[in-house]
């Protein structure tokens, strides 16, 4: 599949969410059109914080997945930024044609053009089938990941 892989507008929500809804992502439960809008719109005041969408060049209309970038400025590391991957979804019928691979290969170049010197994600240990995914991509599996629910 030719891939196209953009900066997502207000225009592509109604896709985003429903590939958020899946099973794997939040299993149903999404924000309204109009929270994501208002959240999306927050989205300009975060000079480096974007979300992406994925289509077949052939049908760029049909947004086949997505995922968000962060590219944070640091004071450590020499002021060296890292980037976060975060949101990555594709849609069901479409795994296994390599679009997740290309999202993540873009999203890769893109941390490198924002001269960072790592790119992470986080995955839920429970997603075994993703891991083995990010790990052929070459993410390796490093240090701990911590969480407080709030």
């Amino acid at each position: 599949m030719n891939l196209r892989i953009r900066e997502a507008t207000a225009e592509d929500l109604p896709d985003v969410l429903a590939l958020y809804a899946q099973p794997a992502m939040d299993d149903g439960r999404v924000l309204s059109l109009a929270q994501a809008t208002e959240l999306f719109d927050q989205f300009a005041r975060y000079p480096s914080y974007h979300l992406y969408v994925a289509s077949d060049e052939a049908h760029p209309s049909v947004v086949v997945g997505t995922f968000a970038l962060l590219v944070m400025h640091n004071l450590g590391h020499l002021g060296t930024p890292s980037a976060i991957v975060e949101d990555v979804v594709v849609n069901p019928g479409q795994q296994g044609q390599g679009i997740g691979r290309q999202m993540m290969a873009h999203a890769r170049e893109l941390a490198r053009q924002a001269g960072c010197y790592k790119l992470v994600l986080s995955s839920n240990q429970k997603r075994e089938r993703a891991h083995a995914f990010y790990e052929s991509l070459g993410f390796q599996r490093h240090g701990f990941s911590f969480l407080i629910e709030l």
